[in-house]
């Protein structure tokens, strides 16, 4: 790969490693502090502070994948060692993904409106919605992980056979798109629930909009920018998703026609660019956390000024 282009992948991988790093410590830092003062943690609280959590082990974990395959290419490739970096990447990268789709779950029951019993039903009952749909997740987890040591196996026993090292390596490329493919199957489902909370919010916004026209009230009320607010959190999760799908079928399509440094950098822009982007949106979308971090700029910048005057 030209080493401009690698030079500039870096660059912007290493940034966004580091600003995910921060964004999502911060948002468990705030939330941690908040819960010993308080002696409790609210629901949104629990899953934003899970969801960083689980995302600064996912940004750390891709970094060390990135960093054994650039620095032990081809010595490094023993079950043992694929196990712990895949397995280790993947339920982490689950947890994100699910903890995501969890949030959306609950902005949409807590704050979309309708008068369908069942809807009603599950409206009083957000924490064990959330907690089961977690908890269903799990088999998804199971499941993937059982392909994931399958295609590991099937793997490593054809590098180990007699083959030529062209004809090993494409026995592993052919392994890793199928795994690919399998895990953005799996990956849809997270979407899908996304996308019908979205689907719905607008229908529930949609309605309150035309009560409140009926009424000759305003359509700039609380119900309404609630709903906006959630719309904007489920439309950052989809997007989320969306990035994840792209690079997904960008590292499936590169197996063929990229060469293997821009496949690795590709990889690791999968598992970092998204995520960190997301922790700032989660910020800025919630009250608590946007108030903290607009008063902890601020007294950086005061204290920047403080260091200005007191230079020579």
């Amino acid at each position: 790969m030209n080493s401009v282009i690698q030079s500039t992948f870096t660059m912007i991988l290493g940034v966004a490693f580091i600003l995910g790093n921060l964004g999502n410590g911060f948002i468990a830092l705030v939330n941690c502090i908040d819960w010993v003062k308080r002696r409790k943690m609210s629901s949104v609280d629990q899953i934003l502070t899970a969801l960083a959590i689980s995302r600064i082990a996912l940004l750390w974990i891709v970094l060390f994948d990135w960093w054994v395959s650039v620095t032990f290419p081809g010595n490094w490739i023993t079950k043992e060692t694929l196990r712990l970096v895949y397995i280790t990447r993947h339920v982490s990268s689950h947890f994100s993904i699910w903890l995501a789709t969890g949030l959306s779950i609950y902005y949409f029951l807590k704050i979309a409106s309708f008068s369908n019993s069942n809807f009603l039903y599950l409206k009083f009952r957000v924490k064990k919605v959330v907690s089961v749909t977690l908890m269903v997740s799990l088999v998804f987890l199971f499941t993937k992980i059982v392909l994931l040591n399958t295609h590991i196996d099937f793997g490593i026993d054809g590098y180990k056979t007699n083959m030529s090292h062209s004809s090993t390596l494409n026995h592993i490329a052919q392994f890793s798109k199928i795994f690919l493919f399998t895990n953005t199957v799996f990956t849809s489902i997270p979407f899908l629930v996304s996308l019908i909370t979205f689907l719905l919010l607008i229908t529930s916004l949609w309605k309150h909009h035309k009560k409140m026209q009926q009424s000759g009230i305003g359509s700039r009320d609380s119900s309404t920018m609630a709903h906006i607010k959630a719309l904007q959190m489920v439309i950052a999760s989809l997007l989320l998703y969306t990035i994840f799908f792209v690079l997904l079928f960008i590292k499936i399509w590169s197996f063929n026609f990229l060469e293997k440094n821009m496949a690795i950098f590709l990889s690791l822009a999968s598992g970092i660019t998204a995520p960190s982007g997301h922790s700032f949106v989660l910020i800025f979308g919630n009250s608590k956390l946007r108030q903290t971090s607009l008063s902890v700029l601020w007294r950086l910048r005061c204290r920047c000024k403080g260091v200005r005057h007191l230079g020579p």
